[in-house]
């Protein structure tokens, strides 16, 4: 299985059958973003909340290659409601798929679609397959929580924000880290503005002196887990 940071919040999945799961696809007006919606295709969407840096460029993949979009059950109905496939769900509620588990975590956080259309609780999502856990926490402050997500979850990967101001900084992301105990902490959501500037390398040199393990990817990077 391969994980490629798209940049910001994005990432994509591409399992050993060749299935393709993209995570909140902002690229197109996304200043840092080494590749377009027109590179990226889709078996499975899975958006985290409604904002426009998330949901993104999700329909224009959509438009291409009819997949199947998961997330919390009022940006379902929104997506559904645009012609497209839609699997509703909802926070602590989890569902096998074919090709692993889907579950939903809470973030504290907020929801809006581009035109103004409330988008339901924002989420964070555990996806398991072949074996691994990932952690995408979605935009999201610290919340304690994440202690009891790493206890009744073994996290190969948490991939989590540090950009501040809109979401966890640096400090909160580590403690956050602590928390949840994953084996690799992968950032996100940072210097795609100038509002959430952040050093990656700061937070990962702070994972490794706590004695865990911090992978920092480039935008664009993929990378075999």
């Amino acid at each position: 299985m391969k994980l490629r940071y798209l940049s910001h919040s994005g990432f994509l999945l591409t399992l050993e059958d060749g299935k393709k799961i993209v995570i909140d696809p902002f690229l197109d007006d996304n200043p840092v973003a080494p590749v377009k919606s027109d590179e990226i295709d889709a078996d499975y969407i899975i958006l985290t909340h409604g904002h426009g840096d998330h949901l993104g460029d999700s329909f224009k993949i959509a438009d291409r290659c009819s997949p199947l979009f998961i997330c919390v059950n009022e940006l379902a109905d929104y997506c559904a409601g645009r012609g497209y496939q839609a699997h509703n769900m909802h926070i602590g509620g989890g569902f096998n798929f074919d090709f692993g588990r889907i579950k939903f975590t809470i973030a504290h956080h907020g929801s809006k679609t581009p035109d103004g259309e409330y988008a339901g609780e924002p989420a964070g999502v555990l996806i398991t397959i072949d074996g691994k856990t990932i952690y995408h926490t979605g935009d999201t402050g610290l919340f304690y929580d994440m202690k009891l997500i790493g206890e009744m979850n073994k996290i190969d990967y948490m991939i989590l924000p540090i950009g501040d101001n809109f979401t966890m900084g640096i400090d909160d992301a580590v403690k956050a880290v602590e928390l949840c105990n994953p084996e690799v902490a992968i950032p996100m959501h940072y210097n795609t503005f100038p509002v959430i500037e952040a050093d990656p390398n700061e937070f990962a040199e702070k994972i490794t002196k706590m004695g865990k393990n911090a992978k920092v990817l480039e935008f664009g990077q993929e990378i075999e887990i």
